[in-house]
């Protein structure tokens, strides 16, 4: 299936992005409550998907149960992205909107960040080209000083300080105009009533027959 079907209805990509223990996850469940109170058809999605094969050998080696090459490591993750772009536009196509927690953008920053001999942002983007894009990406900004007061931050394999003042400095060259910035540091409210009106947005926009883009184009 291509990337676009056109159906003028069909659903939007939301993609929230930022470093580890930022609020995500918590503001990725919470719009898809919002949506779906309103009677849009949404579905939230986490990357890595551990429920896979591929997953499973992510979810090893992001607890240090198991070491792995970085490159591998980089493909593996790049592959469980890859492994649902069937499904997402599947999805998408039917008219469901997809709030999604990580994408190919993490996995850019993240792998760059090790500053590893050719694994830099360009090598780490190629393998995620093609990609269906976000039709919105909602970025949360926070120090990575103030993450690490969080509960649970230093739990996995890339939840170091250092590390993640590298995959800040990532997420920057990365961005361009078309990211939504939001202040992580304000309530769980607040924050979703700015990501609430930033996702209807979007969606409004995918009604109307915008096309789906490809990533990195």
């Amino acid at each position: 299936m291509g990337l676009s079907s056109g159906n003028i209805r069909r659903g939007a990509f939301i993609l929230f992005e930022g470093v580890d223990r930022c609020g995500k996850s918590t503001q990725c469940k919470l719009l898809v409550q919002s949506l779906q109170s309103r009677g849009i058809e949404a579905e939230l999605w986490r990357y890595p998907d551990r429920t896979t094969a591929i997953g499973q050998m992510i979810d090893k080696y992001l607890q240090s149960k198991e070491d792995m090459n970085d490159a591998a490591i980089h493909l593996l993750f790049s592959a469980n992205r890859w492994e649902k772009r069937d499904l997402m536009l599947d999805k998408i196509n039917s008219g469901v909107t997809l709030v999604i927690d990580r994408y190919g953008h993490s996995g850019t920053a993240f792998t760059a960040a090790k500053n590893v001999p050719n694994l830099d942002l360009a090598w780490c983007k190629s393998t995620d080209a093609g990609l269906p894009a976000p039709d919105a990406l909602i970025y949360l900004q926070m120090p990575v000083e103030e993450t690490l007061k969080r509960a649970g931050f230093g739990g996995e394999r890339y939840e170091k300080t250092e590390f993640q003042k590298e995959v800040l400095k990532n997420y920057e060259k990365l961005s361009n105009d078309s990211w939504n910035y939001l202040d992580a540091s304000k309530s769980i409210e607040d924050l979703q009533e700015e990501a609430l009106k930033i996702a209807l947005d979007a969606i409004e926009e995918c009604k109307k027959g915008k096309a789906m883009g490809k990533l990195w184009d």
